[in-house]
């Protein structure tokens, strides 16, 4: 099988319930980790390996619109990253699927493909050799190979129990974890024979489809085939992965990227010898931030702990303490302010002696905040797009969802705000 033959297929539909409010307004494959979206990670992996045709099972027209902005046919993202020759990206067009593997069917006769697939889900950050896993899943002449890795919760995922040959002999989507019949949880990635596309229109999953309504991978196609004895094995993860469907799971990503789990490709140089931190921009002006802030590192005006990364044109005032933490391109951040394991996306702006820990801050927000009446963010909140946060506010385990402004002196804790009301009902 030659990489380049290779079709890699990113179902990317549904809400995304899990990390609204980021979600609410921006397709989950594009909402910023890292100053970049989520799948530029993906995709970067796979690319650098030799996949070229990439196909983006989108459904609904924010995954659709997003995606084809941020990445057109592949152009630029080629460019970024120095493929060469470069990658083409497709999308599914404006028909209507049931489910992923109901996406790649729609997707797969669209296009007329009769290729191997690789299927990844949009909302996961990894790395993988894909030599590897091609020459096991051609050794066992597998039908299908899904990427699997020990997980000591299973609720959230399928979890696969295997013989001593890793062939999966049984498939439980999200079971309890004292029922389920291993540890063994499925990522999403599934390298699958061109012969998919005959099954996928067969007469047992087009029943299949008919009587449920819906045709997903994990809950009607793989339990269907693995039960009907098609060659499905099992292959463990053997680098890392990570599922940012969730906030806690998209903090525990970027704190273990920053300090060096996956290859970051940052282009620019850390700023300190042996540290994981940048400051990124090329420009003139970028340059002479990139100085500014080392100088006050080194007069100790402002503190960097951990690792951290900051994006082009940040400004950051006096006193400011980071630590493993990410701010994104063209945020403002006071005097006096602390940021811990948190995010900061572009072009917010917080205000003097904040303090956002454990929290994830969306798009053109702003936190008023001042030495009198500081604000506090903490304990897995998430901020969407375009919030206004009044001076004096309390936020812990809190969702507030776009374009809501919090009064001043509000307190909100284990709380949705999901409207102008939700934000007059709940103040604690």
């Amino acid at each position: 099988m030659n990489l380049e033959e290779i079709v890699a297929f990113f179902p990317v539909g549904g809400e995304a319930k899990r990390l609204k409010p980021l979600t609410q307004d921006v397709s989950k494959a594009c909402v910023r980790l890292l100053n970049r979206p989520i799948i530029e990670f993906s995709l970067a992996t796979l690319a650098e390996q030799g996949i070229k045709n990439f196909i983006f099972g989108v459904k609904g027209g924010t995954n659709y619109r997003n995606l084809f902005d941020q990445f057109g046919e592949g152009v630029g993202f080629s460019a970024k990253y120095q493929i060469s020759p470069r990658i083409h990206i497709k999308y599914q067009p404006n028909l209507n699927d049931v489910g992923s593997a109901d996406s790649l069917r729609l997707n797969l006769n669209y296009y007329n493909i009769n290729a191997p697939i690789l299927c990844v889900q949009g909302d996961n950050v990894f790395d993988i050799d894909l030599v590897d896993l091609i020459n096991e899943h051609e050794k066992k002449d597998a039908f299908m190979t899904i990427v699997l890795t020990k997980v000591d919760r299973t609720e959230e995922y399928g979890i696969a129990d295997m013989d001593s040959n890793r062939r999966i002999r049984k498939f439980v989507e999200k079971p309890r974890t004292e029922e389920a019949p291993s540890r063994w949880a499925n990522t999403g990635i599934y390298l699958i024979s061109p012969d998919i596309k005959d099954v996928l229109e067969s007469k047992e999953v087009k029943e299949i489809k008919k009587a449920r309504n819906r045709l997903d991978f994990g809950l009607d196609f793989i339990p269907h085939i693995v039960d009907h004895n098609f060659p499905v094995y099992g292959y463990e993860m053997k680098k890392r992965w990570y599922d940012v469907g969730t906030p806690e799971g998209y903090l525990k990503a970027m704190r273990e990227i920053l300090n060096g789990a996956l290859d970051m490709r940052i282009k620019e140089e850390r700023i300190f010898p042996g540290r994981n931190v940048w400051v990124q921009g090329f420009s003139r002006e970028s340059v002479k931030l990139r100085e500014k802030i080392i100088k006050e590192c080194k007069e100790g005006r402002l503190i960097i702990n951990g690792s951290a990364l900051i994006g082009r044109h940040c400004r950051i005032g006096d006193g400011t303490k980071i630590t493993d933490s990410n701010i994104d391109n063209y945020c403002i951040i006071g005097r006096n302010v602390q940021v811990e394991n948190a995010a900061i996306m572009d072009s917010s702006s917080v205000g003097d002696s904040s303090k956002i820990k454990e929290s994830i801050i969306g798009r053109n927000v702003v936190i008023e905040s001042s030495d009198k009446k500081p604000t506090e963010i903490d304990k897995v909140s998430v901020i969407g797009n375009d919030v206004k946060i009044g001076e004096g506010c309390r936020i812990i385990s809190t969702r507030i969802y776009p374009s809501l402004c919090i009064p001043p002196n509000s307190t909100y804790i284990n709380k949705v705000l999901i409207s102008k009301e939700d934000v007059e009902r709940a103040k604690n």
